[in-house]
């Protein structure tokens, strides 16, 4: 069974076993996590009705994503400014799919 489940402001399929990395949530490694906001469920080529229906999940770690580099300027101003960022992420695993 699969569910699109929506956190983060983004999208993710999901199955039971499956790991994804979703926009930093609260919680410690081991913690369980539910995602309620589930868009779409179905078993192959069948949906399945959503209402009530929720995924149980895992945090197996908190991480960070790699370095973007920030780099302004304006040309004949002498003005440059360069900086970093590291975006935090929850990496999750799925336990189940059910109500």
């Amino acid at each position: 069974m699969f569910a699109i489940v929506r956190t983060g402001g983004k999208q993710y399929r999901v199955a039971a076993g499956d790991k994804i990395v979703v926009e930093k949530l609260a919680g410690e490694a081991g913690d369980s996590v539910t995602l309620d906001d589930v868009l779409l469920a179905g078993e192959g080529s069948e949906l399945k009705d959503v209402s009530g229906l929720t995924v149980a999940a895992e945090i197996v770690a908190q991480a960070k994503g790699e370095k973007v580099i920030v780099f302004k300027k304006r040309r004949r101003h002498n003005y440059r400014r360069r900086n970093g960022h590291r975006q935090r992420h929850t990496i999750l695993k799925i336990v189940s799919i059910g109500a």
